[in-house]
């Protein structure tokens, strides 16, 4: 019986390795472009402006900032550490809410004027799987309509049908690091975590896939240097495109100069 249950157990970790990868799931904000710094940063401190409040955030505060997912955590955070007693006179949760809807407007605003774009290699890659035999997903803390925006802006207003599933925003109620809006994205696409391969920028990022089960690579920026990426697959400088080969800095190589389809399934079998 002991031999049986080793024999068995041989052939379920085998099954585990040598399932199928079956879709793509990318994070936004930082993966797809530099929206932090060059987007999300800007509008908060013009909304905060047009508020008539005195608060700036700097890249050194926006930095660590980011450490706290969702746009209306991360105003309730910088209050409590920054502003303790401030006090506007009315409901707190809703001044917020109010606060952070003009914070999007301004972002979409950003958007459609095309001051931001695309990291390196993102449309590439995107165009290449979406005529491949895998599935394109999203999975983001970010609310729909900044998803939306960055989608249409960037690439085309047809695009977002690439796409099997976007699951954004407040969706779940956990946001990352914890892996609910993995699990959603997992259900809706009706996929399993080890049929998939994620890619993520931030540790926080790495440890709701990992939660979830899915295989990730990691592709850092200027925000996310020095997060710890235990754990990922491999750990990228950026995609990498024609002419501009990307540096693994960390775990598996590449066996090509970017990442491509082919690498991304290669990539998925040696997790």
């Amino acid at each position: 019986m002991q031999k049986l249950a080793i024999i068995l157990s041989h052939f379920v970790g085998e099954k585990r390795v040598l399932e199928r990868l079956k879709a793509v799931i990318f994070d936004v904000d930082g993966t797809l472009a530099d929206t932090e710094r060059d987007g999300h940063r800007i509008a908060f401190n013009q909304a905060f402006s047009e508020a008539g409040l005195d608060w700036v955030w700097d890249e050194a505060i926006y930095g660590k900032l980011l450490a706290v997912a969702g746009g209306k955590e991360r105003i309730a955070y910088y209050l409590s550490v920054f502003h303790p007693t401030f006090d506007h006179g009315g409901d707190m949760a809703t001044y917020i809410h109010h606060l952070y809807a003009a914070k999007t407007g301004i972002y979409v605003s950003l958007l459609a004027e095309k001051r931001i774009d695309l990291r390196l290699g993102v449309s590439r890659l995107l165009n290449a799987l979406r005529h491949s035999d895998l599935r394109i997903a999203i999975a983001t803390t970010t609310i729909p309509e900044n998803v939306t925006a960055l989608i249409q802006n960037t690439l085309s207003r047809s695009a977002l049908d690439w796409f099997d599933c976007i699951a954004a925003g407040d969706i779940v109620t956990a946001k990352k690091p914890a892996p609910d809006i993995f699990h959603h994205c997992l259900t809706e696409l009706g996929l399993k975590a080890n049929e998939c391969i994620v890619i993520e920028d931030s540790e926080n990022g790495l440890k709701a896939s990992l939660s979830a089960g899915i295989p990730t690579i990691v592709t850092l920026n200027g925000y996310t240097e020095n997060d710890d990426f235990t754990g990922a697959i491999s750990v990228l400088d950026h995609l990498g495109d024609i002419g501009q080969t990307c540096q693994v800095l960390a775990g598996v190589p590449l066996d090509d100069d970017c990442v491509t389809v082919d690498s991304l399934k290669r990539l998925h079998a040696q997790h």
